[in-house]
């Protein structure tokens, strides 16, 4: 998984660790990452990973892009620009497809989306997310096998699949060459939003 290193995160994470006037042990406690991590982090010698930044914005009750850029809370009214530097980026587990999060953190329960680029041949394979969760696949360059459950579809570039990912699933880049694609993960409840909460149980 890649790490995040924007300019200043270890002094904002401290500042706002400090206006909630938590102790470093505190702050351990609430967020599951260890004092020492935490330590590191705020002095620059840690690069945190997205899925660390993650526990550490729940605990102090705050948004990923405050802690990343100090943008204002507020700003709902504001165009929030996140530059290529500050877009978090995590890799698949074989580290043959990269993933930039586009979506907020404050929506990551409901839906997320990210940029995929894959190596040739590359894969990212998942475990079944919850109940009624769908993604919804658009191949941008080359080829992606699409497999959900027991099926399998290929989409090229310029198509979309839309697939259950509340079984085990996966996307594998085809062909010598490397694939782009835009993948959205809704949540049951966002689509039940989506609906207008008319959806049947």
């Amino acid at each position: 998984m890649n790490s995040l290193t924007p300019p200043a995160i270890g002094p904002r994470l401290q500042a706002y660790r400090k206006d909630r006037h938590l102790t470093l042990t505190e702050l351990a406690q609430a967020s599951g990452v260890s004092r020492s991590m935490l330590s590191e982090i705020e002095r620059g010698n840690a690069n945190p990973t997205y899925g660390t930044l993650w526990h550490l914005t729940r605990a102090l009750d705050i948004d990923l892009n405050s802690l990343i850029n100090g943008a204002s809370e507020e700003g709902n009214r504001q165009i929030d620009h996140q530059t290529e530097h500050s877009t978090p980026t995590i890799r698949s587990a074989d580290r043959s497809c990269t993933l930039q999060i586009l979506s907020p953190a404050s929506m990551v329960s409901i839906i997320e989306w990210y940029l995929l680029s894959f190596e040739p041949h590359g894969t990212l394979l998942s475990d079944p997310h919850a109940a009624g969760t769908m993604e919804h696949l658009h191949c941008l360059e080359g080829e992606i096998v699409v497999r959900s459950g027991e099926q399998e579809i290929v989409v090229r570039s310029g198509e979309t699949a839309r697939y259950a990912a509340d079984v085990a699933h996966g996307l594998t880049s085809t062909g010598s060459a490397a694939a782009k694609a835009f993948l959205v993960v809704a949540s049951d409840v966002f689509a039940e939003r989506a609906a207008g909460g008319r959806r049947s149980k």
